[in-house]
């Protein structure tokens, strides 16, 4: 049987598990562990912000965040117990050189070192242990090209290697492997928070085109766009780990519009209530959603990270 002819037969299996899963959560009244997956995408990433908000608000409980580049960034602060409406302030005061610096290095052209005071002032813990809300880091091998998944121990190295976007940031070293941005191997890391224990998946996938009749600036430009376009095209398999995929359209926000966070945050919030009736199904009725915690149950760390 011809390969693709396989890859179909076990999407349609794991979908009709899917199926058999939700037909028995609707039968029993029990609320299933929602996972949520963040993609990555650099200032635009800000529209995860408004996501957050919305599914905050409306009490929608997250059991496991797992996160890409800025959905790691965005992940990690969530988890640790900083608000979305936190978020979204810190979102309105950061800027290129909050994160990083201009260097000359034969590995890129600037350094994400500046990431980890950022972490530190942003974070309210340190460790993936002390989280409120469990998180898996991605990342990528740069020797091997193997995906990396952190869920254990300090946070400021894997969140600065999960953003080590190749050509503009140097790759970072942790635990003696040299990584560059999660996305080449998890662009949308809906395996990683399926591992984790979720039972559904939300995944926010940043879909966006070059803007009409707009050439690029420089060279970080034709850099970002080449990454976009690969990161569409090799998330398929990441959708099908997906109960639903969110995608806010970014279209015509450059990678480093953080000025423009106010605008993400409500294009972020117009995607998320636009999919808030198909994850009210997974809850029940109206009646039973409100009776839910607005947090989800702290769980012991899940064992040592795979890197």
């Amino acid at each position: 049987m011809a390969i693709s002819g396989i890859k179909k037969i076990v999407h349609s299996v794991r979908a009709f598990g899917r199926g058999l899963a939700g037909a028995a959560e609707s039968s029993t009244g029990r609320v299933p562990l929602i996972g949520l997956a963040l993609g990555g995408g650099f200032a635009r990433g800000i529209v995860h912000v408004g996501v957050l908000k919305v599914l905050d608000a409306e009490q929608i409980p997250i059991s496991f965040v797992a996160g890409t580049s800025v959905g790691a960034l965005i992940g990690a602060a969530y988890c640790s117990g900083v608000s979305p409406l936190e978020l979204e302030q810190v979102a309105s005061r950061v800027r290129f050189r909050d994160l990083a610096r201009w260097t000359v290095s034969r590995y890129g052209f600037a350094t994400n070192q500046r990431m980890i005071g950022f972490l530190n002032r942003v974070l309210k813990v340190k460790t993936f242990e002390e989280l409120r809300i469990p998180l898996a880091v991605t990342a990528t091998d740069f020797a091997s090209g193997e995906g990396v998944v952190f869920r254990s121990g300090p946070l400021a190295d894997p969140v600065r290697a999960s953003c080590a976007y190749p050509g503009v940031f140097l790759p970072v070293t942790v635990n003696d492997r040299l990584l560059v941005d999660g996305m080449l191997a998890h662009s949308l890391p809906t395996q990683p928070v399926r591992e984790m224990g979720a039972e559904r998946v939300i995944a926010v996938n940043l879909k966006g085109s070059w803007a009409g009749g707009v050439g690029p600036r420089h060279i970080f430009d034709v850099v970002g766009q080449c990454f976009a376009i690969a990161q569409e095209m090799s998330c398929t398999r990441s959708r099908q780990c997906a109960d639903l995929v969110i995608e806010p359209d970014v279209t015509g926000y450059r990678y480093d519009d953080f000025e423009r966070s106010a605008e993400l945050v409500r294009i972020g919030e117009t995607a998320a209530r636009s999919a808030l009736t198909e994850i009210r199904k997974w809850l029940g009725t109206a009646e039973e959603k409100r009776t839910l915690p607005t947090t989800a149950t702290v769980r012991p760390a899940f064992g040592p990270a795979s890197d």
